[in-house]
C-alpha cells in the first residue's frame, strides 16, 4: 500500500506540474504579459542602476552618510542582530545602569553593572569589530547571618567580529557569524580567570505585520568549575520585535543557556521584554526586564541604556 501510494502521489504531482507548467506558457504568450514583464525587467534593470556599490567603502574610506544604514544595535535584550556598523563609523552601545539579583539556598548575589560599554567600528561594508569592558560590583549575602561581602572592578574583556553572510542592506532576512574571545581582565571573584570562546550566529525573519524574528544559537567553549578541561555551553534565543509608534519598538524574548560542566549541569532560562526609542538620529535609549524561569536563573534583571553612532 505504501508503493501505491507513493505511486498516486507522484502522479497527482507531475499532473499538477504539467498544468502550472501549461498555464505559464499560455500566459507567456499572452502580449500583455510580455509588455508588463519588459516593464519590469526595464524598472529592475533601473533600480539595480541605482543601487550604490558599497563594498568599495572600508575602515580608512567611510561609507557616506546618504547611503548608511538604518541604525541597528544589539540593545536592549540578550539577543544580537546580524547587521554591522557601517565600514568607517563608530558606535557605542552601554548600560548606563544594570542590576541582577539572583538567589542560590540561602545565598544572595546581587550584581550591577555601571557602565557596561561596547564599543563597533565598521571595518568593511559587512565586517565590524566590537569591544566590551564593563565595570563591575558584586555584593554577596546570606539569610543565616554570614558576613556579607562586596567587590568592585573591571570585568572582563570580551573582543568580537561581526560578518555579515547576507542581508546587510536590505531583504526579508538576515544572517551573520560573531565568533569571541573572552579575556580574563576581572579580578578573582568577579571573572574565573580564564580564556574563553564561542560564535554566536543570528538570524534575522522580516515578518509580515512589521514584526522582526530574530533565532540566535551560540556555542561556547568554557573552564571547567573543577579544573581547566573545557566543556561546551549551548545558548539559544527567540526575540520578537515591533515598531509600535514612530521610532519606538517593543520586544519580547525567550533566551535558553545549557552549561555542561562536568561538575555540575545547569538549565537557565528566562522570559525578557524591553523598549527602545530613537530620540534623535543615530541615537538611542532604552529600558529593559528579565525574569528567571527556573532556580538557577537570576530571578530578576533590570536595566537602562544608551547608544549613539557616529
Amino acid at each position: 500500500m505504501r508503493a501505491v501510494s507513493c505511486i498516486i502521489v507522484a502522479a497527482m504531482s507531475l499532473v499538477f506540474l504539467w498544468l502550472a507548467n501549461a498555464g505559464a506558457r499560455a500566459a507567456a504568450n499572452d502580449p500583455s504579459t510580455l509588455k508588463k514583464t519588459a516593464k519590469a525587467q526595464k524598472s529592475a534593470t533601473k533600480s539595480e542602476k541605482k543601487k550604490p556599490d558599497k563594498n568599495q567603502y572600508w575602515l580608512l574610506n567611510p561609507t557616506p552618510s546618504d547611503e548608511m544604514r538604518s541604525f541597528n544595535t544589539d540593545r536592549p535584550t540578550k539577543a544580537n542582530i546580524p547587521y554591522t556598523v557601517d565600514a568607517g563609523h563608530f558606535q557605542y552601545e552601554t548600560d548606563l545602569v544594570n542590576y541582577t539579583h539572583q538567589v542560590v539556598g540561602s545565598v544572595h548575589t546581587s550584581t550591577i553593572l555601571v557602565p557596561n560599554p561596547t564599543l563597533k567600528v565598521g571595518v568593511t561594508n559587512n565586517a565590524d569589530l566590537e569591544v566590551n569592558v564593563p565595570f563591575v560590583g558584586v555584593h554577596t549575602f546570606a539569610s543565616s547571618g554570614v558576613p556579607s561581602s562586596s567587590l568592585w572592578g573591571i570585568g572582563d574583556t570580551l573582543a568580537r567580529a561581526k560578518v555579515n553572510l547576507w542581508g546587510n542592506d536590505g531583504g526579508d532576512s538576515a544572517a551573520a557569524l560573531i565568533p569571541y574571545v573572552k579575556a580574563p581582565s576581572a579580578p578573582v571573584g568577579i571573572g574565573n580567570g580564564a580564556v574563553e570562546e564561542g560564535v554566536i550566529a543570528p538570524l534575522a525573519l522580516i515578518l509580515p505585520k512589521n514584526f522582526t524574528l530574530l533565532l540566535i544559537p551560540e556555542i561556547d567553549a568554557l573552564k571547567n568549575i573543577a579544573d581547566n578541561g573545557r566543556h561546551g555551553n549551548y545558548v539559544f534565543d527567540v526575540n520578537l520585535s515591533r515598531e509600535v509608534i514612530k521610532n519606538v519598538t517593543v520586544y519580547v524574548e525567550l533566551w535558553s543557556d545549557y552549561n555542561d560542566d562536568p561538575v555540575i549541569k545547569t538549565t537557565q532560562m528566562s522570559f525578557d521584554t524591553a523598549v527602545s526609542w530613537i530620540v534623535i538620529p543615530n541615537v538611542q535609549l532604552d529600558v529593559g526586564a528579565n525574569f528567571g524561569l527556573t532556580s538557577v536563573t537570576p530571578a530578576v534583571q533590570i536595566y537602562a541604556g544608551l547608544s549613539q553612532r557616529f
